[in-house]
């Protein structure tokens, strides 16, 4: 048990997904920028469900998987400067970059050529398979530890630790804010946080989904439009008007990508976030020739962006729709089996850790 060995849920293979096992085992070396988490609670995010089911390729199973962690810093190293043991502190996605690149001196440390997700990898120089936070504790560099505004509810906070910022991140790279109009497509829990932040951020926000059964709950999370693409000639009233849209969609089945351009200004920015499983859309030039929009993508986002976000979160008092699930063998095979199905509204958290994991 800690602090030699950590407990957590884990898959072990993509053929059987949905069964975890509760287990020991073995983190990566404690290093002197490192920090110590018990874990509190844990987002469900849609990469959980990509990675156990094998739709993104093969894995290092046995695998606990979950990055959207927050609990509280027990342990750190002795060169840590940013987090202080006791602290209520996050973890994302990535827990590790060089912090030397360019890229990494630019504010840019996601695109680091050196970066470590939280999960599934292997830790450089070891055997040890990182695993994620269905579990006890993570270990994490200092830098991919943050602190968590007093104001924020740990189950609530979780889920912004990587759709969040994955929703946030393209938004304020690409100037979202007054006097601009911001679409956001695709209604699942990246999305739903894309409206939060686009609203809070100060920009017309309107909300793009295939039909028109989210329409009511865009509404309540603050669009001030909605679009359904379902409905006949559905870009034409909107062509050539929005500023950036932000493409959070988990699926590419029947996206007809010139439709969805053509809602661009000139020189506005398509960026897309979500990782659907398959090949995607096709691309061709002269689909967006008509406006010469540009098309881009986003990778989470930087400490500096964690922080102001988690700091606006608190200053608007935002309220992401999140269910909680008690952790547990039964726990996680229930929400990531909906998560699989889309149902929620709009994101999982996995809470009572202490009730599995008891100091």
């Amino acid at each position: 048990m800690y602090p030699d060995t950590f407990e957590g849920f884990q898959v072990d293979s993509a053929e059987t997904w949905t069964t975890f096992h509760k287990r020991e085992f073995k983190p990566k070396p404690f290093g002197d920028f490192d920090v110590d988490v018990k874990i509190l609670a844990c987002g469900v995010c849609g990469s959980d469900v990509h990675t156990i089911t094998g739709g993104w390729g093969p894995k290092n199973f046995p695998l606990c998987v979950g990055h959207e962690i927050v609990g509280e810093a027990i342990k750190v190293g002795p060169k840590v400067t940013l987090i202080k043991k006791g602290e209520r502190v996050g973890v994302g996605a990535q827990i590790y970059s060089c912090l030397d690149c360019k890229q990494c001196n630019n504010d840019n440390e996601t695109y680091c050529r050196h970066q470590i997700d939280t999960y599934g990898g292997i830790w450089p120089g070891t055997d040890t398979v990182l695993q994620g936070g269905y579990s006890s504790h993570i270990r994490a560099h200092e830098h991919w530890v943050f602190p968590i505004p007093k104001k924020l509810e740990t189950a609530k906070v979780a889920p912004m630790l990587c759709a969040g910022l994955t929703a946030f991140s393209p938004l304020v790279r690409n100037g979202c804010g007054p006097g601009k109009k911001v679409g956001i497509v695709g209604m699942g829990g990246i999305g739903h946080f894309g409206i939060l932040f686009a609203k809070a951020l100060g920009a017309e926000t309107w909300a793009i989904s295939r039909t028109h059964a989210k329409e009511a709950d865009a509404l309540k999370l603050g669009a001030d439009g909605f679009i359904a693409t379902a409905d006949k000639d559905w870009n034409e009233p909107h062509r050539m008007t929005f500023d950036l849209i932000v493409n959070t969609a988990n699926s590419s089945d029947g996206f007809d990508l010139g439709k969805y351009l053509s809602l661009l200004d000139v020189h506005a920015h398509w960026v897309s976030v979500g990782l659907p499983e398959g090949e995607g859309q096709e691309v061709k030039s002269h689909m967006f020739m008509e406006n010469g929009c540009l098309i881009g993508a986003s990778h989470l986002g930087s400490r500096k962006e964690m922080i102001r976000m988690l700091e606006l979160a608190a200053e608007k008092d935002l309220k992401p729709w999140v269910e909680e699930i008690s952790i547990s063998e039964k726990g996680c095979a229930e929400a990531v089996t909906r998560l699989k199905k889309n149902d929620v509204r709009y994101r999982f958290a996995l809470t009572d850790f202490d009730k599995q994991f008891p100091a």
